[in-house]
Formats: C-alpha cells, sequence, structure tokens
C-alpha cells in the first residue's frame, strides 16, 4: 500500500466537497466536475507539488553531503517524502495508462 507523503499530494481530496471547493477556488471559481480547468488545474498542481518536492530533497542531501546541515533527521525525512511522493506519482502514471490501455482495448 502506498501513503501519500506529508505535505506531498495530500491536498487532492476531489471525492470530498470540501476538496471538490478547493478546487474550484483554485481555479478562480471553476468547479472541478468536468469543466475547464478543473482536473487539468489539479493535475498542475500536483505535478508542481512533485517538483518543489524533488527541488528540496536535492538541496537538503546537497547541505547533508557538505556537512552544513544543522539538523540532519530533518534533511533525511525530506529526501524520503520526496522520494514517497516520486513512488505515487509514478504509481498513479502506471496506474492511469493501464485504465487507458484497458479502455482502448475493450470491444464495443
Amino acid at each position: 500500500m502506498i501513503v501519500p507523503p506529508v505535505g506531498g499530494l495530500s491536498h487532492l481530496s476531489l471525492g470530498s466537497a470540501e476538496g471538490a471547493t478547493q478546487a474550484a477556488q483554485s481555479n478562480g471559481g471553476v468547479g472541478a466536475g468536468g469543466e475547464a480547468g478543473g482536473f487539468g488545474g489539479e493535475l498542475t498542481e500536483a505535478i508542481s507539488s512533485l517538483e518543489k518536492s524533488q527541488q528540496s530533497a536535492s538541496s537538503a542531501s546537497q547541505a547533508l553531503a557538505m556537512g552544513t546541515v544543522s539538523d540532519p533527521e530533518s534533511a533525511i525525512v525530506t529526501v524520503e517524502d520526496a522520494q514517497m511522493a516520486m513512488e505515487l506519482a509514478s504509481t498513479i502514471r502506471t496506474k492511469a495508462t493501464e485504465a487507458t490501455t484497458d479502455i482502448f482495448n475493450t470491444q464495443v
């Protein structure tokens, strides 16, 4: 079982009314129910969050290697969070690809 990292992709709760409200607010009032920008906006936000996580991990690992970090535990946690976020994104991509392939291969 894959658990989303702390502060990672946890803001994507579109299954609830709160998630739909957050999506509507982040998209300038456009809802997540298939209207312009709903899913695409959330996907863009998730990818941006993943990129920021990877950049933070890179900075933390460099600081750890150089010995300039004051709290090595926080640097390691940052790197582990980024790794888990990347694994989650990879799993989601794989599942989406499999679902798309299944849909295209469905006989009508």
